[in-house]
C-alpha cells in the first residue's frame, strides 16, 4: 500500500532532496569565486557573515556563500574537498533533519558546514559524539579548519576543571559527549552561585550517531546521585538463599520478557529460610524485593554478557555497543545483588539528586540535527518524538557490497563450527574478515575456536576497548581477522589494505541477528565504503536468543525429522524474512516502551522546568523580598481559608488553630490572638496577619545590613528548594514504580500518574513556601553565612530506568540535646520544634 501511495504522491524524502539540490548547485557555482580569494580574504568572510546576520539577514540566505567558504577552506587546510553529496548532507543538517549517510561518506566533514553557519549567531553550537575519543579526535582535526576561519573550538570531556568547562562552552563550536552535556545541565541546576554555571542556553546541536544516542540510550536517564546509608546484610542473606533454589521447581524464567518469579514451593522455602510467616506481608516488602533481585542477578544477569568483573567491581556492558560503561550502576539494588553473587564488596545504594533522560535533554535545544549510517528504520520515532525527518543522502559512489542471504543452522555448536571454517577459508586467501557478535561471551567463544585452528586475530570487546579505534582501523588490512561486539569502534573508518579490493574487499560475518535491524545494518555497513567491494553474511542457529523468543521449536523439529547435521545450513529467504518480521515486532515493542517512558517523563520535565526556572531566578535576583512576601501571603491565605470554610457559620470557624499556626510558623508566641480575629471576614484576617508579618520582617531587617539580609534570604530559599525537590524526585519515582498496578482497577495508570504527580508537586510548592517562611521569620542570621549544597552527588547512569526505586534517606541524627533551645531560633525546646520528628 505504501509503495502505491509513494508512486502517486511521490516520496517526501525525494522531494526534499530535489529542493536541497538547488541549494547545492548554488554552492557549487561559487567555487571559482572562493578559490580566487586569498587566505586573509577568505578568513574575513566570517566577520562579514556575522555582521550581515546581525543586520537582519537569515542563515538560510547566507548558507550558499558560507558553505562555499567552508568548502574552499577545507580544501586548503585539510586537503579535503566535500563532494556534492556531502553538501546535500550539510543542507539537511542545517534544516534540523537527520542525514542518513553510509559509512565512509565523511560525516565528520559534512558537519563542519552547518556548525560554521549556525555559529555565526554567536550563541554557540554543539557537536555531540558517543565517546570522548571521537570528540577529541574530531575537535582536533576539524579544529584546524575552524581556527583558520576565525572560529574558536572547545572540547568538553569529563576530566575538565570547572573553569575549563566554562571556556569550552564559551567557544563558538563545542565538541562533547552526550553524557557530559546532560550531566553539566544537571550540575548547573545544582550550583549555589550563578557564576558557577558552565552551559549557555541550548541553541543548536548536531548529534553524531544520532540513532545510538536518541534511540538506543533514550531509556537510560542521566542521574546525579548521593549515597544513602543502607545495610548490606540482606543482600548477602538473599544471595545465600537463592543459591539453594532449583530451576522450575522453585522458580520460573520467562525468556521473552526476561523475568523470573518464585513458585509456591520457592515461596515456602523463602519463608522457612528467613523465618517469616508470609513473604508477601507488607512488613516483608523489603525482604521480598531483595530475594527477587538476588534471583534476577543469578538467572537473568550473565557475567561477560551483561557485565564484567574488573578490579573487584561490577562494570556494566552496554548491550548495544558492547562497551564497558564505567561508573554506571544498575538501580533498585540489582547492582548490589550482582556484587553479592560475585562475592565482591557490596557498595551502598544511592539517592537521586537530579535526573533527566536524553530524550528530554536534547528536546530543549532550539534546533537539533543528527547524522548516522542507519536511521530510516526508526524514522517514525524520530518524527513523532523529535520532529526530525530522515533524509537519505545518496552515496558518492554506488554500493558494490554483496549481502548474502542468512545461513540457518540447527544448533549453536554447528553454527560456530561453520563460522570458524568460513573465517579459515577467507583467511587463507588473505581476505580480511570482521566478525560481529552480540555479546562479549560470543566473541570469546569464537576467539577460542580460532586459537585452536591457529588463526591470528584481534578481539575487540568491552574488555579492551582502549585500543578500539586502532584495531578497527586495521580491520581492512590483508589477512586481518577481527572479532568485535556489534558496534565497537563505531565512528571509526575501516580502510582497505593493499590488494584487498582484488580479493573481494572486507568480509563481514554476523554470528547472530540483533533484535534491531538497524544494528545489523550498521555491521553490514562496515564493508563497502566509498564504492569498495565487500561481502556480508549472517550465520544463525535455532538456539539464538532472537529465534528462541519467536518460536524456533517447530523449525528445529523439522530439521531433526529431515535428519540434518548440526553444521548443515538452510539458506532460506523465507526464514530470513520471518527473522526480519520478528525484529520489526521487537522494534515496535521497544518504540512503544520508549514512547510510554517519555509520556511519564514529560510529567517530571514540566515540573523540573518550573523548579529550575525558579532556582535560576533566586540565583540571579538582587532582592528576594518581594518573592518572599508573595509566598508569605499565599501561605497565610491558605491557612486562613482552610480554617474558615464558607459553608460553615463564623461561630464554628477554628480561629484558635489559625492563631496557633501563625504564631508557631511566622510570628512569635502571643503576637496574634483569637480576639483580634473574631468578628472579621477571612479577607480581613488575612490582611491583618500579612501586616503583622511585614512589620516583623521590617524589624528583623533593621537589625542587619541589606546585603546580609539579601544573602540570608537566598541561602534559605536555595536550601529549601533543593531539599524539597530531591525528596519530590524520590516520591515521584516511587509513585511511578507502583502506578501500573492501578490498571487492575480499570483506571489509566498514566492519567493517575499525571493527576497524583500534579497534586504532589502542588504539595511540594506549598511545603517550600511554609519552610522558607518559617526559617526566614524564625532563624537567626549568622554574620558569615555560606551557601551549602544539601548533598554531594556523583554522575551515575543506571542500567534500567524503568525499574528505579530510590529509598528515602535516613535523617541525620542531630547533636542538639532534646531539651536544649532549637537552633532554628524559635525560642522553643528542640524536642518541641525541629526535633519533634527525629
Amino acid at each position: 500500500m505504501m509503495g502505491i501511495l509513494k508512486k502517486i504522491v511521490g516520496d517526501p524524502s525525494q522531494r526534499q532532496l530535489k529542493k536541497m539540490e538547488k541549494v547545492a548547485d548554488q554552492i557549487d557555482a561559487l567555487a571559482d569565486e572562493m578559490k580566487a580569494l586569498s587566505d586573509e580574504a577568505l578568513r574575513a568572510k566570517t566577520d562579514e557573515f556575522k555582521k550581515r546576520y546581525q543586520d537582519g539577514e537569515t542563515l538560510e540566505s547566507l548558507m550558499p556563500e558560507a558553505y562555499a567558504v567552508v568548502r574552499e577552506a577545507s580544501t586548503r587546510v585539510l586537503n579535503m574537498t566535500p563532494f556534492y553529496v556531502q553538501l546535500l548532507g550539510a543542507i539537511a543538517l542545517h534544516e534540523g533533519n537527520i542525514a542518513e549517510m553510509k559509512t565512509g561518506e565523511g560525516k565528520t566533514l559534512v558537519a563542519t558546514m552547518p556548525l560554521y553557519l549556525n555559529a555565526l549567531t554567536g550563541k554557540g553550537v554543539h557537536l555531540v559524539t558517543v565517546n570522548e575519543y571521537l570528540a577529541s579526535r574530531d575537535a582536533e582535526t576539524m579544529g584546524e579548519l575552524f581556527h583558520f576561519l576565525g572560529m574558536s573550538v572547545g572540547l568538553n570531556v569529563a576530566s575538565l576543571s570547572h573553569e575549563e568547562k566554562q571556556a569550552a562552552y564559551q567557544a563558538d563550536i563545542t565538541y562533547a559527549t552526550n553524557n557530559e552535556l546532560g550531566f553539566d545541565y544537571l550540575r548547573d541546576n545544582m550550583v549555589l552561585y550563578k557564576e558557577e554555571m558552565v552551559q549557555r542556553p541550548l541553541h543548536y546541536a548536531i548529534i553524531d550517531e544520532v540513532d545510538s544516542i536518541l534511540i538506543d540510550e533514550a531509556r537510560t536517564p542521566l542521574i546525579i546521585s548521593g549515597s544513602a546509608e543502607k545495610s548490606t546484610i540482606l543482600y548477602t542473606q538473599a544471595n545465600q538463599f537463592v543459591r539453594l533454589l532449583t530451576k522450575d521447581e522453585d522458580y520460573t524464567i520467562d525468556i521473552k520478557t526476561k523475568s523470573v518469579q518464585l513458585t509456591e514451593e520457592g515461596m515456602t522455602k523463602a519463608e522457612k529460610f528467613f523465618k517469616v510467616e508470609n513473604l508477601f506481608d507488607t512488613k516483608n516488602i523489603q525482604l521480598n524485593h531483595h530475594v527477587h533481585q538476588a534471583l534476577k542477578a543469578h538467572t537473568i544477569m550473565h557475567r561477560d554478557t551483561d557485565y564484567v568483573v574488573q578490579d573487584g567491581e561490577i562494570v556494566i556492558v552496554d548491550q548495544f555497543t558492547g562497551r564497558l560503561m564505567a561508573g554506571r550502576r544498575y538501580s533498585e539494588g540489582l547492582h548490589q545483588a550482582i556484587e553479592a553473587k560475585e562475592g565482591l564488596e557490596i557498595q551502598r545504594e544511592s539517592k537521586t539528586l537530579a535526573t533527566i533522560t536524553f530524550q528530554n535533554y536534547f528536546r530543549m535545544y532550539e534546533k537539533l540535527a543528527g547524522m548516522t549510517g542507519t536511521a530510516k528504520t526508526e524514522e517514525e520515532e524520530f518524527q513523532s518524538i523529535y520532529n526530525m525527518d530522515v533524509v537519505v543522502i545518496p552515496t558518492n559512489r554506488a554500493v558494490a557490497r554483496i549481502d548474502k542471504p542468512d545461513l540457518i543452522f540447527k544448533s549453536m555448536q554447528g553454527k560456530f563450527t561453520a563460522v570458524v571454517d568460513e573465517i579459515s577459508r577467507a583467511h587463507q586467501t588473505g581476505q580480511p574478515v570482521l566478525v560481529g557478535t552480540v555479546a562479549v561471551e560470543t566473541s570469546e567463544i569464537v576467539s577460542q575456536l580460532l586459537k585452536k585452528k591457529g588463526i591470528p586475530h584481534n578481539v575487540l570487546n568491552a574488555k579492551n576497548h582502549a585500543k578500539e579505534a586502532e584495531i578497527i582501523e586495521n580491520a581492512g588490512q590483508y589477512g586481518a581477522v577481527t572479532i568485535a561486539t556489534n558496534m565497537a569502534g563505531r565512528g571509526t573508518d575501516i580502510k582497505l589494505g593493499e590488494g584487498v579490493k582484488e580479493l573481494g574487499g572486507l568480509y563481514i560475518i554476523g554470528t547472530e541477528r540483533h533484535e534491531s535491524r538497524r544494528i545489523d545494518n550498521q555491521l553490514r555497513g562496515r564493508s563497502g565504503r566509498q564504492g569498495d567491494p565487500g561481502v556480508s553474511q549472517f550465520y544463525l542457529s535455532m538456539e539464538d536468543e532472537l529465534m528462541l523468543r519467536f518460536g524456533s521449536d517447530r523449525m528445529k523439529g523439522m530439521m531433526d525429522r529431515l535428519g540434518m547435521a548440526d553444521d548443515q545450513p538452510i539458506e532460506s529467504r523465507l526464514v530470513s524474512r520471518s527473522v526480519e518480521a520478528a525484529q520489526k515486532r521487537v522494534e515496535g515493542n521497544n518504540f512503544d516502551a520508549r514512547k510510554q517512558l517519555l509520556q511519564f517523563d514529560d510529567v517530571m520535565r514540566q515540573q523540573r522546568e518550573i523548579i529550575y526556572k525558579q532556582r535560576f531566578e533566586v540565583l540571579e535576583s538582587e532582592n528576594l523580598r518581594n518573592d518572599i512576601e508573595a509566598m508569605m501571603a499565599s501561605l497565610i491565605e491558605r491557612v486562613v481559608n482552610s480554617h474558615t470554610p464558607s459553608e460553615e457559620i463564623p461561630e464554628d470557624w477554628e480561629l484558635q488553630a489559625i492563631v496557633d499556626y501563625i504564631n508557631a510558623v511566622i510570628l512569635d508566641e502571643g503576637e496574634l490572638t483569637e480576639k483580634e480575629l473574631r468578628g472579621k471576614e477571612p479577607e480581613e484576617m488575612t490582611e491583618l496577619i500579612i501586616q503583622k508579618a511585614k512589620a516583623k520582617y521590617d524589624e528583623k531587617e533593621s537589625q542587619f545590613t541589606s546585603e546580609q539580609m539579601r544573602e540570608f534570604e537566598r541561602v534559605i530559599m536555595l536550601r529549601t528548594v533543593d531539599m524539597k525537590w530531591m525528596d519530590h524526585i524520590d516520591a515521584m519515582e516511587q509513585l511511578r514504580e507502583g502506578i501500573h498496578l492501578r490498571a487492575y482497577a480499570q483506571v489509566d495508570p498514566f492519567r493517575e500518574y499525571q493527576m497524583e504527580g500534579f497534586q504532589m508537586f502542588e504539595e511540594m510548592v506549598a511545603s517550600i513556601e511554609e519552610e522558607t517562611i518559617n526559617y526566614i521569620m524564625k532563624a537567626q542570621i549568622e554574620q558569615n553565612m555560606e551557601r551549602q549544597k544539601v548533598a554531594e552527588g556523583e554522575a551515575v547512569i543506571p542500567g534500567d530506568e524503568t525499574s528505579q526505586v530510590k529509598k528515602q534517606p535516613k535523617k541525620k541524627k542531630s547533636d542538639v540535646g532534646r531539651n536544649a533551645p532549637c537552633p532554628c531560633g524559635s525560642g522553643k525546646k528542640y524536642k518541641n520544634c525541629h526535633g519533634a520528628n527525629m
